[in-house]
């Protein structure tokens, strides 16, 4: 596809802008609806690849239903409930917050002996395996999503959805951007952290994991925000942070003894720690997409100084290895990627990711200009378990197919429905997809809610 941004095309919300998200792939009016106005409203089903299971092994693997439960917030409090150090667990994807999620769980030890009894989480089987999972260990994740239309919405809604439908179609998929999800989903500030951390500032990581307000509706421990931001006294703020914000109460922990703000970026997991590199990475990824996009530059074929991925057998897209697009091949690369044997990949860039020539590396180099990094800095000195050497990521996903349903108004839906259900690839972002279907509504959701988010 190639397509720039023409003056009758919509346009997304700041909101959506400011995360790199610029741009919808089709013209069609969206839908004047919701997503996760309840957790039982966005249903997630982890396409799990399961370790072999072992009567001896030295791990133990959890099937796990959880419902509007933070990932790394619920993997601490089952540890808890475990008898496991805090970090202990792993998984092999992230899900959504305000959910319905079933996925795996692993840990080095013994199956549980009863009911994990935390509310909202249930345990659905569990076995011994010789390994454990790592991030990635996967193949997607199947969804059922009901968008709620807003009262007094069109009634067209039947037609607004096969438009987008069609479009898509027409267009053979979709870009593969990442979701607000990816920067917070209570709280959009992951990447700012991973920003300052890739800038090498502890010192404002810490304070904008702390103290940082995203505009919105007041939300439980903003006013305990605002005072540490004005004061920053550690100890008063451990007494005012509400007690479920666990990974503040962590840091401001370390701070209270003295202790400096690498000691208390170190009180959060690794995983969690490589979750705000990994964000800001995101957005440097949405916004070169964005860009080319607006440059009128394909997001399917590619040209020269781009990179291809190769489609494995199975169908899998992996992240390393990339092909060099230059002169002499392109016409061999456009044809791996029309025979549906490669796709175009963009960046995820890190100290190991090549100076790119040509429009995709002029792209590229004016986002790493304007953000004042380089490659080098994703060495991450101070936190050298958090380095990232870079990756790639396909730029655009061929469309899966999607059974659609529509609700009229009824008492328990009092302003009518329209239900999704599809799956995607790991990595791959629903909201993304839904959010052409949309438009500017896409990512609105239930407010920010009573949780501490990443």
């Amino acid at each position: 596809m190639t397509a720039g941004v023409e003056p009758s095309r919509p346009l997304p919300p700041d909101r959506e802008q400011a995360l790199g998200l610029e741009f919808y792939v089709t013209e069609a009016p969206g839908l004047d609806a919701t997503l996760k106005g309840t957790p039982e409203d966005f249903r997630v089903t982890e396409i799990s690849l399961y370790p072999r299971p072992d009567p001896d092994g030295a791990f133990t693997v959890l099937r796990i239903a959880s419902r509007d439960w933070e990932q790394h917030e619920l993997a601490q409090r089952l540890a808890g409930r475990l008898g496991l150090r805090p970090h202990a667990l792993s998984w092999a994807g992230t899900k959504d917050r305000r959910a319905v999620a079933e996925r795996l769980v692993s840990y080095r030890g013994t199956p549980p002996s009863g009911p994990i009894d935390l509310p909202g989480a249930t345990v659905l089987e569990s076995y011994r395996a010789r390994d454990g999972l790592v991030l990635g260990h996967h193949f997607g994740n199947a969804f059922a999503i009901r968008a709620r239309l807003a009262p007094g919405a069109p009634d067209d809604a039947p037609f607004r959805v096969a438009a987008v439908h069609d479009e898509l179609r027409r267009l053979g998929g979709f870009a593969n951007l990442f979701g607000p999800q990816r920067f917070g989903e209570v709280r959009p500030i992951t990447h700012e952290v991973g920003r300052a951390l890739v800038h090498d500032d502890p010192a404002r990581a810490v304070e904008i994991y702390l103290a940082e307000i995203p505009p919105g509706p007041e939300s439980v421990g903003d006013a305990a925000r605002r005072a540490y931001a004005a004061s920053h006294d550690a100890v008063r703020a451990l007494a005012e942070f509400p007690p479920h914000y666990r990974f503040e109460r962590q840091m401001l922990d370390h701070l209270a003894r003295g202790q400096p703000p690498e000691r208390a970026l170190r009180a959060l997991s690794r995983e969690l720690r490589m979750l705000f590199v990994h964000a800001f990475q995101a957005l440097l990824f949405n916004r070169w997409v964005s860009r080319r996009f607006a440059m009128g530059v394909s997001l399917t074929a590619p040209v020269e100084g781009d990179h291809l991925l190769r489609v494995a057998r199975d169908g899998t897209v992996p992240s390393l290895d990339p092909i060099p697009v230059s002169a002499d091949n392109l016409p061999e690369a456009r044809e791996l990627v029309q025979r549906s044997r490669a796709r175009l990949a963009g960046p995820l860039v890190g100290m190991e990711t090549p100076e790119l020539t040509g429009i995709p590396g002029e792209i590229l180099g004016g986002l790493l200009a304007e953000e004042g990094v380089e490659r080098a800095d994703f060495r991450l000195p101070k936190f050298p378990e958090i380095a990232s050497l870079g990756a790639w990521r396909p730029v655009w996903l061929p469309l899966p197919p999607i059974a659609l349903a529509h609700s009229a108004p009824s008492t328990e839906d009092p302003t009518g429905s329209v239900e999704f259900v599809f799956a995607l690839p790991k990595g791959a972002y629903a909201t993304v997809l839904l959010r052409e279907f949309l438009k500017a509504g896409s990512a609105a959701s239930a407010s920010r809610g009573q949780f501490s988010n990443t």
